[in-house]
């Protein structure tokens, strides 16, 4: 029996090189027959193709969307979403020490100096860069409850806006509005009774927004989810003649575990507890798109912002409905902010999802420009206008580079 196989499988071998078809097989008795024949298992049924002219297969289907995808210039010129550097603002971390302090969770991030956060704007001006957002270190002898170095004039933040805008006077430049960098309890607004206040936060929020307005800053950011701080700040900031600063409202900001690495690199974790009194519930999908988040849209226009941000905004390919998410869940919300506002949208390219990217790449798993670029494009498919990025200048430096993503 043995023998009988080996010699079938040697004619099986030798018979291959002079036919490819065996008419005695049939789909209902598979088993082959020790002919030497190796049977004919890829005939295409009758009628499933036509033939061109020359005899080629074609399948009778007039519509083809690869048509439009043929070539790089195609591609180009049907291209739904673009992505430029005037889409991104650079996030900026700065500290009062003569020395930038490297931020261990975040590579290729560090705390600048102040001459350093000037050399670092201007390097990225010249790939494109025009807009900035400070993030201060502040050093904890300088830190209350009430957050009252919020609103010091000669603040490192007003230093650094002053510098940046004498520097290059038309940069986009835009400040923080919370109190947790100042805060002695690591939190976004004034404490009492372990409870966070509402209205005596904004109180400090208000002076902390004109103080920036005098400093220089083209837009202000609320980023701490008081309710009514939106309207507080642009009262008070029309109430002084600043009614050109604008006011980019994080309008659905989550109580995301992603913020890590960026308190990290402010030293801003919650003193105590944590930050789900104010911020949104992962959780809760509807109440992010239907209810919350659209409430907080519909209060933020009305209060006079002029950009509504969702954070974290990580990306993927979304539908009208949440059923798209998978671990990384937010830019639904970006896309339904898009469907229901005509004020421009921004998203957050969070720290966590950086650090994530930079650590895959570090290990060789991913393309780093490759899935950055990706990544940052489909914040912009998504409707995010604007992209708050930590890869801003280096996107804009491979997007001079190449532009054919």
């Amino acid at each position: 029996m043995l023998g009988l196989f080996t010699a079938a499988s040697s004619s099986f071998a030798g018979e291959a090189r002079f036919s490819a078809r065996g008419a005695a097989w049939s789909p209902r008795s598979p088993s082959l027959s020790l002919t030497g024949v190796i049977p004919d298992i890829a005939t295409v049924p009758e009628g499933v193709l036509s033939r061109t002219t020359s005899g080629r297969p074609l399948v009778d289907q007039r519509p083809r969307p690869r048509r439009n995808r043929k070539s790089a210039a195609v591609r180009r010129m049907v291209r739904e979403t673009s992505l430029t550097p005037a889409n991104f603002v650079y996030p900026l971390f700065i500290h009062d020490v003569a020395e930038n302090a490297e931020i261990a969770s975040m590579p290729g991030c560090e705390r600048h100096s102040l001459p350093s956060m000037l050399a670092e704007a201007q390097d990225a001006w010249q790939y494109g860069v025009r807009s900035f957002i400070l993030f201060p270190k502040v050093e904890d002898e300088l830190k209350s409850n009430r957050g009252e170095e919020s609103y010091n004039p000669e603040g490192i933040v007003p230093r650094a806006v002053r510098m940046i805008k004498e520097a290059l006077p038309e940069s986009i430049v835009f400040t923080d509005i919370a109190l947790d960098p100042y805060s002695s309890m690591g939190h976004d607004g004034i404490v009492e009774d372990g409870k966070i206040l509402n209205d005596d936060t904004i109180e400090q929020l208000c002076k902390q927004a004109l103080c920036h307005a005098r400093a220089g800053s083209d837009c202000v950011a609320p980023s701490d989810m008081m309710d009514g701080r939106v309207g507080a700040i642009r009262d008070a900031l029309d109430a002084e003649g600043f009614t050109d600063v604008s006011i980019l409202a994080y309008t659905a900001k989550y109580a995301s575990a992603y913020y890590g690495p960026f308190r990290d690199a402010l030293d801003s974790h919650p003193g105590f507890g944590d930050k789900k009194t104010y911020q949104q519930d992962p959780a809760n999908g509807r109440e992010a798109s239907a209810g919350r988040a659209y409430i907080e849209a519909e209060l933020d226009e009305a209060e006079g912002a002029d950009i509504l941000l969702v954070k974290p905004g990580p990306p993927q390919t979304l539908a009208e409905t949440t059923s798209s998410r998978s671990g990384l869940p937010y830019l639904d919300v970006a896309h339904r902010l898009r469907q229901s506002t005509s004020l421009p949208v921004a998203a957050y390219h969070v720290s966590g999802e950086y650090s994530m990217l930079k650590a895959a790449a570090e290990r060789g798993w991913l393309d780093e420009r490759k899935v950055a670029l990706e990544t940052l494009l489909c914040f912009r498919r998504a409707g995010a206008d604007i992209i708050l990025t930590y890869y801003a200048k280096q996107a804009s430096k491979w997007l001079m580079e190449e532009p054919d993503l």
